[in-house]
């Protein structure tokens, strides 16, 4: 049961971190108009915002957990897409302030929070 509540805590830290930084993108865009890629007019940004704070909400309120899994399973594919194209210099994703592209940390939070989750409910069927 320990580990069922340290991988939830673990799935919380992720989602506030990533809130965070997708936050951030969305204020600068906000600002200047020119904080993050576009996806069809929209930006990019506030598409992951929104992949982190639904998924966060279902969380949390520990409801839904398909709408935990659609949003984190569609930031995963834009972030894919967004790392595909800056790795092969097609595309610019915003950096952090050590010149990490952003697209590279969203892919590798969001594949750990899918892992997790599936964990923490393959643990949760063990403790019943």
């Amino acid at each position: 049961m320990i580990f069922k509540t340290f991988l939830s805590y673990l799935i919380t830290l992720l989602l506030l971190i990533g809130l965070w930084g997708a936050g951030g993108l969305v204020l600068e865009e906000l600002k200047t108009g020119n904080g993050c890629p576009k996806i069809a007019l929209i930006p990019a940004c506030i598409i992951i915002f929104f992949c982190f704070l639904i998924p966060a909400l279902s969380h949390l309120t520990s409801k839904k957990t398909v709408f935990y899994y659609l949003f984190t399973a569609l930031a995963f594919g834009i972030a894919a897409v967004a790392s595909y194209l800056q790795f092969n210099d097609l595309a610019q994703c915003p950096k952090m302030a050590n010149l990490t592209p952003m697209c590279y940390i969203s892919l590798l939070i969001f594949s750990t929070l899918i892992i997790l989750k599936y964990v923490e409910q393959k643990v949760s069927l063990q403790y019943k």
